[in-house]
């Protein structure tokens, strides 16, 4: 039995940075016909990165901006696409990757839990070789992409409840975490083992004032 589960989060912790917005903006770039609708979406991706702002109601406007409507052979290749072109763009640090391993070489169970969508990210968990993926839900309407979201955005508090959860499906595992910002503290404290990397001077100050590990990946 596994007597330890691994959490990684992805954008800025496994990857050097997002992953969404280039998701979302590489369909774009992609399928002209949908660029005289461009404009709705700067102002969403203007708050995007802004502190305070409901990244979840952002996010769920940016995907139905750009791909609300696409079917799900649409969405699977390009989310394919994307995925396949992540390692040939360096888009992971080597040492998470190597972080990664070390868990799996000790039979630890590996999920990746994320605020990106289920669009692609089941899809990076997949070539990442993680046991599980948990992520923010996104709605379809049938076989046809709708764009909100199906569950809340796993970020911040709410991946903390992801964690408490996942202790009643592994019985008597600990738990190591890791995350890059100050809005991953709250999972992290909720572990037995909380790792802050690659954060910010904010997000250092107050992992050492939880009493929790810095580290830096690079």
């Amino acid at each position: 039995m596994h007597a330890r589960v691994a959490l990684f989060d992805l954008d800025g912790t496994l990857t050097w940075r997002d992953t969404f917005l280039p998701y979302v903006a590489g369909y774009w770039l992609r399928h002209p016909r949908r660029w005289p609708c461009a404009w709705r979406a700067l102002p969403a991706l203007a708050a995007y990165g802004f502190a305070g702002r409901d990244r979840g109601a952002l996010k769920a406007r940016l995907i139905r901006l750009t791909m609300a409507g696409l079917d799900r052979d649409a969405v699977r290749e390009w989310s394919a696409a994307y995925v396949r072109g992540l390692p040939a763009r360096k888009a992971f640090r080597p040492a998470a990757l190597a972080r990664l391993a070390r868990h799996r070489d000790a039979g630890d169970v590996l999920i990746l839990l994320s605020a990106s969508p289920d669009l692609y990210v089941p899809a990076i968990g997949a070539a990442l070789g993680v046991d599980r993926t948990i992520c923010t839900e996104v709605r379809w309407s049938g076989d046809t992409l709708d764009g909100a979201l199906a569950s809340p955005n796993r970020r911040g508090e709410e991946k903390r409840r992801c964690l408490e959860a996942l202790r009643a499906e592994y019985p008597g595992h600990a738990f190591s975490a890791y995350g890059n910002s100050l809005s991953d503290l709250a999972h992290l404290r909720a572990a037995d083992h909380g790792v802050l990397v690659n954060g910010s001077r904010a997000a250092r100050r107050a992992a050492r004032h939880a009493g929790l590990e810095t580290e830096h990946w690079g």
